[in-house]
Order: structure tokens, then sequence, then C-alpha cells
């Protein structure tokens, strides 16, 4: 199964070790409840645990042509080449431990890094980056306005119920943004819940195409006792409708690796109100996309 492959977690390598029957997916701990979300997730030491895709020789081939179809894709910036030298270097060898970038109280290390590299796992600390230069993105003028989530915010909704997240929005009111953006670890999976308070829908992103109905549910009845909580307000959920997106709606990964980069990507365009225009072959130049993004701390 694809699904057993997918995951939120760090390597006990720099490389992507082919995993064993043995190995259980280990993330850190939500932060604390009274932890509100505009201060930023605190940044968990998350147990080591070795896992990975193995890489076929189908998928060799696919990434060795890519540099030109990344070049030639419309819309997509190609790395030059001192952006290439600058991304080998954070994925080559180092400290594990040695800070490459830092932003939004969060800090992301040479390790945290690693999770790009061809068919890894992207971990908490990069997925939590990514939509912070997502949002920080946002606040220029042209763009929809966006809210999001850290990647322990619905696990600690699930977990502990809408007063174990009260404070996360302290800072700010999520019914003045335009795009709310939850990512979801399901485990070894991540997935993306996007809620729109314009249209007022609540869309399931997954691209192994399952289905999310009751996880839209769940955020729906967040929304209203956020509603009833902050503002006062009864939501009216006859107005809302949730949607699971379908495998042909959006763009299916087609190994047991890319589930975060798609996550990301997702969050992305969503945030930009754009069609979602690429492919799993994008995901090796995305893969390297992000790396810079991060390291210069805006996105291309």
């Amino acid at each position: 199964m694809l699904l057993l492959f997918c995951a939120g977690i760090k390597w006990v390598d720099v490389g992507c070790p082919e995993p064993s029957q043995g190995d259980v997916m280990t993330r850190g701990s939500p932060p604390a409840e009274d932890t509100p979300e505009q201060d930023g997730p605190v940044k968990q030491a998350v147990p080591l645990a070795a896992g990975g895709a193995k890489k076929s020789p189908a998928r060799d081939v696919q990434e060795k042509r890519l540099p030109g179809l990344q070049k030639r894709a419309e819309g997509f910036t190609p790395l030059t080449e001192a952006m290439e030298r600058e991304v080998s270097a954070a994925l080559g060898k180092g400290e594990p431990e040695e800070i490459l970038s830092s932003a939004f109280k969060l800090r992301v290390t040479r390790e945290d890094i690693h999770t790009l590299r061809n068919l890894c796992w992207l971990n908490d600390e990069v997925i939590n980056f990514y939509l912070g230069l997502v949002m920080e993105r946002s606040k220029k003028e042209g763009y929809p306005s966006v809210h999001a989530f850290s990647s322990f915010f619905y696990e600690k909704l699930t977990s502990g119920g809408y007063r174990a997240v009260a404070r996360w929005t302290r800072r700010v009111d999520v019914f003045q943004k335009n795009i709310i953006l939850v990512p979801i670890n399901l485990r070894l999976h991540w997935t993306l819940a996007a809620i729109d308070t314009r249209g007022k829908t609540i869309k399931y992103y997954d691209s192994l195409g399952h289905e999310g109905d009751e996880i839209c549910e769940t955020l729906l009845k967040y929304l209203q006792e956020e509603s009833h909580e902050k503002r006062r307000v009864k939501l009216n959920v006859s107005e809302w409708t949730v949607h699971s997106m379908e495998p042909h709606e959006i763009p299916q990964q087609s190994n047991g690796s890319d589930c975060g980069v798609f996550t990301c990507k997702y969050a992305e365009y969503i945030s930009r109100d754009k069609p979602m225009t690429f492919t799993q072959t994008h995901m090796p130049y995305f893969r390297k996309q992000m790396v810079w993004e991060i390291l210069h701390q805006k996105l291309l």
C-alpha cells in the first residue's frame, strides 16, 4: 500500500533508507494547550526513525528527465545555477542540527531540510515553515488573506476537543481571513483541508484520492464553536458545504513518498486562487524549489 510509506518523520541518516517491517513513525508532541497559534507552533524534539520509499528504476529515469521538463513547464520559475548550488549545499553533508533558516518562531535545521531530498518524507518543521511562507506572502496586495494552522492543530482538536485549541486563535480572527489552511498528518500520510470563508466551503485534498468528509465535518464543528466563543455569533451551517476532492479534480501522487510535497503545493496554489497545473513529474523540482524558498524565506 502506498499509504504505508507517506509520513512526517525525521531521519536517522541523511539518506532515505528502505523501511523495515518494524519501523513505526514517531512524531513530536503538539504545542502546550495554552499556546496560541499566532505565537507559532513549538519546535519539538522528534524521536528518530528509519523509513523511506525504495527508489525504482522507472522513477530514476523520470527524475533524470525532469530538469528539461521543469524549464519548459509554463509558469514555473527555473532554478539558476547559483540557486542549484545553494540547494545542493543545503542538502549536502554538514552538522544535522545546524540551523539553516529561522522565522515564524520556527527553526529549520539541516536535518529538517534533508527531508526534502527526493523520495524522503517531509516532517512537521518543513510543512509548518513552508505554510508560514504562504501566510507571509498573503499579506501582499493582490493575494487572498490566509491563515495556516500548525500541523499539530487537527490532531490536538480531535484528541482534546475545541477547548484544547481555543487559545490558538487568541491573536487572529479566522473569520476575517479568506482562506484557512489545515495540514493534517494521518499517522503515515500528509493531507490538507482548506476552508474558504468567501464561498463558505471546506474542501479536503488528498494526493492518494481518499475521502475526508468526516475531517471536513470536524472542522465545520470547530468553526461553529469558534464563532460562538469568539464572536458570539451562531454559525449557520446550512450555508456551508463540504467536499472531498476527487482524484480527477486534483493532482495525484504515484509513489509513496511525496504526500508532504503535494500537501504544500496544494496549499500554495489554493493561496493564490490558481488552478493546480502540476503533476507527479514536478515533485523533484518542487523539492529543490522549496529548499531555496526556506533558505531565503520567500516564495518564488
